[in-house]
């Protein structure tokens, strides 16, 4: 059972906000959903949207622009939160570990491995949610995401190749094991072992034989963490070596803020519709 927190009329659709008891975290979670005008029993393909560091559900829901392409093309927009949250689930000072720094995995961890299972809730929990509470045709996924979402993205749609027509990013970690954000949130979610992190970077699940037929980033000349954090050269090389065709466009003068998600996410959404189509 879904609790809606808002539901506002924007582009002949409705724009919801709800909220569930997630067992995958065991907390309360936030999350929003886009519904386009449709026909009475007809149902949609829909498109995830995973955010990143420090960010909620509303980052999107409030600065992505979406709602008029996903009307234009008939697509639900799904967009959950990047971490559980709550008194009871511990958190770090740092705002790239603990709450709203989930890194879409399943800690292993003390005392993290009680709550941050962000992994099967986006894989397996909320999924069945969408299904059964929204016009959704879940033959018919896309995912997409920022930053460290994009991270989440490109890992969830490569260990899900047969769930996903369709994966795209903006601004990805592609190699989390190899740059300091990813360093820090595998060691400290996943312990030392540095095998068990391989599930979780894109980059090391196409090297161990992960594959989709197409992938499609967009990140900004001026992104602050372009050459640090981001490497997109990083997975340009691994995908060229495994034959996927990646389009990876890096677009002059944007950064890493919502002013570039915003400019090109109407964008990914028609090309999302396009390989989503019945």
């Amino acid at each position: 059972m879904i609790e809606q927190l808002s539901a506002n009329k924007s582009h002949g659709g409705v724009q919801g906000v709800y909220r569930h008891a997630s067992t995958a975290t065991g907390t309360d979670m936030t999350f929003s959903v886009f519904v386009p005008e449709h026909e009475p029993g007809a149902t949609l393909p829909v498109l995830w949207y995973l955010s990143g560091l420090t960010c909620t559900h509303a980052n999107v829901t409030e600065k992505g622009e979406y709602r008029a392409a996903c009307a234009e093309h008939g697509v639900i927009f799904v967009a959950p939160d990047t971490s559980p949250r709550g008194a009871q689930v511990p958190d770090d000072e740092a705002y790239d570990f603990g709450q709203g720094a989930g890194f879409y995995l399943d800690a292993t961890q003390d005392p993290w491995s009680a709550h941050f299972r962000m992994r099967s809730y986006i894989e397996q929990e909320l999924p069945a949610v969408i299904g059964a509470e929204f016009p959704a045709d879940l033959a018919r996924q896309g995912i997409t995401g920022h930053s460290m979402g994009g991270h989440g993205a490109l890992t969830i749609g490569l260990r899900n190749p047969a769930r996903f027509r369709s994966v795209s990013a903006f601004s990805p970690i592609v190699a989390p094991s190899q740059v300091p954000w990813g360093q820090k949130a595998l060691a400290g979610y996943l312990g030392r072992d540095e095998a068990a992190w391989r599930e979780y970077d894109a980059v090391a699940l196409i090297e161990d034989g992960a594959r989709l037929p197409e992938i499609l980033v967009d990140t900004g000349t001026n992104d602050p963490f372009l050459e640090k954090e981001l490497r997109p050269d990083l997975l340009a090389t691994a995908c060229a070596q495994a034959g996927i065709g990646l389009t990876q466009r890096l677009q002059p003068g944007y950064d890493h803020s919502y002013y570039f998600v915003s400019t090109f996410l109407g964008a990914h959404i028609a090309w999302h519709a396009e390989r989503l189509k019945a």
